[in-house]
């Protein structure tokens, strides 16, 4: 519902007994299952002779729009991800011209920022300035890989006026920072980031409120930038930001601040009793589009090439977003669909080391193609949302869809293991065969 337009939607839960044990995610929740919708539409496009772009286009999500349960979307650019990754992967010049068992496939997908978890869903955030005009930013805010720690400190830079490396950061000290709910969510960016932005913001005014009376203009007229304070319309006139940090202590007050940041989301909203209501408070938009070749003796998946396009809001730092990119692309769709695989029987796992469990090291990568699309999202710092997960989960779908097309059989079994594509190889020309003999009993 948040990716696609449905004006009408029913739907039917159920509990499953699995009877498998408590497991957690790797980079993403499961990858299959993102597949089903749009494997639906390719086979529904293909039905219409729709091409698989124009059939997205047709259905996609638009800002400002209410999904299905009624959750507004503020900001929303995924048309535009389809038409960058379709341009710059030739989706168009390939698409029923690739040779045989070459294959092109397109997903998107959409994730949800900051949606309900209680009293674990806001962040907060402490500031304080030091004697050498140097400040401390204390959050709760993890870093596992994805950068972050930078974001603090950019932002928290940005809003003081200093440079980076004036910024001390303590973080994912439950004992001493305050709360925050992880990386659950998608929300470092876009909670955690704006509780720094809001306590960094509040400290900022303290240090105008001091310099205003020094400078003797209001504080309303003042601007920081690299490690000064000074009047917008007259910079020349100027104090330094430790200065005003030590004009302050000597008149008894230290400059430090506080500020949270919490999504507005509809608490009381649960999938069964009450499935209406603002789900969470941004949306990112991703596509992604894979090409392949299959060995048709050995069940093998080479790739050859992702494009990977997604709507991030506004891009803090680039660089790490095309990183966010190529890892989700690594776990959603070279590790999640082409080498996880679990052998299962009376609810064990009966794989019998973990060196069976395979994840794609950098020797195993394609070429990546990483685009950041800009859709500067009200809600967000400075614009920003969620990004990486949105191509972790199309990932997954691009790759079901590529290797589909590359041997006319659509796959509903993850992962794409060789022995699925060789029966899935096999099941095809069976038919085949039988359609022809049926065809020349009918001549005859």
């Amino acid at each position: 519902e948040q990716a696609y337009r449905m004006e009408s939607v029913r739907y039917n839960g159920y509990r499953v007994y699995t009877n498998k044990p408590i497991r957690g995610m790797i980079r993403v929740h499961g990858r299959g299952f993102a597949c089903g919708l749009d494997t639906q539409l390719d086979m529904i496009a293909d039905h219409l002779g729709i091409d698989p772009i124009e059939m997205r286009l047709r259905n996609s999500r638009q800002p400002g729009d209410y999904t299905s349960t009624k959750s507004y979307v503020t900001s929303c650019a995924m048309d535009e991800t389809i038409l960058k990754a379709a341009e710059k992967s030739g989706f168009k010049k390939k698409w029923g011209k690739l040779p045989p068992f070459h294959g092109i496939g397109i997903g998107t997908n959409s994730v949800q920022t900051g949606f309900p978890m209680g009293i674990r869903g806001g962040s907060q955030s402490f500031i304080k300035f030091n004697e050498d005009g140097e400040a401390t930013v204390m959050s709760g805010v993890v870093d596992n890989g994805q950068g972050n720690e930078n974001m603090l400190v950019q932002i928290a830079s940005e809003e003081l006026g200093l440079l980076p490396e004036d910024i001390h950061l303590v973080s994912a000290d439950t004992e001493t920072t305050s709360s925050d709910p992880g990386s659950y969510s998608q929300v470092s960016t876009f909670v955690g980031g704006q509780a720094v932005k809001n306590a960094a913001q509040n400290c900022r005014k303290k240090l105008f409120e001091v310099a205003s009376k020094v400078l003797k203009v209001n504080p309303d007229q003042l601007a920081a930038k690299n490690r000064l304070i000074f009047v917008k319309d007259d910079p020349e006139k100027s104090i330094l930001i430790k200065k005003v940090v030590r004009i302050s202590l000597l008149n008894f007050n230290s400059v430090n601040a506080e500020g949270g940041y919490w999504p507005k989301v509809d608490m009381k909203r649960e999938w069964v009793s009450n499935p209406y209501g603002q789900l969470c408070e941004s949306f990112t938009f991703g596509t992604t589009i894979v090409e392949v070749k299959v060995n048709p003796d050995t069940g093998q998946v080479e790739v050859l090439e992702v494009t990977a396009a997604q709507d991030v809001g506004y891009a803090l730092n680039p660089l790490v977003l095309e990183g966010q990119f190529e890892g989700s692309i690594a776990m959603g769709g070279q590790g999640g669909m082409l080498t996880e695989y679990h052998e299962w029987k009376d609810g064990r796992c009966i794989n019998p080391t973990m060196l069976d469990y395979k994840l794609p090291l950098a020797c195993d990568m394609p070429k990546i193609n990483p685009i950041i699309v800009e859709s500067i999202d009200p809600k967000g710092p400075y614009g920003a949302k969620e990004a990486g997960m949105s191509i972790a989960m199309s990932a997954a779908q691009g790759y079901c869809a590529a290797v589909s097309n590359a041997i006319g059989v659509y796959m509903d079994s993850f992962p794409l293991t060789p022995d699925k594509i060789l029966a899935a190889i096999k099941l095809k020309k069976d038919r085949t065969e039988k359609e022809n003999i049926s065809k020349i009993n009918a001549v005859n």
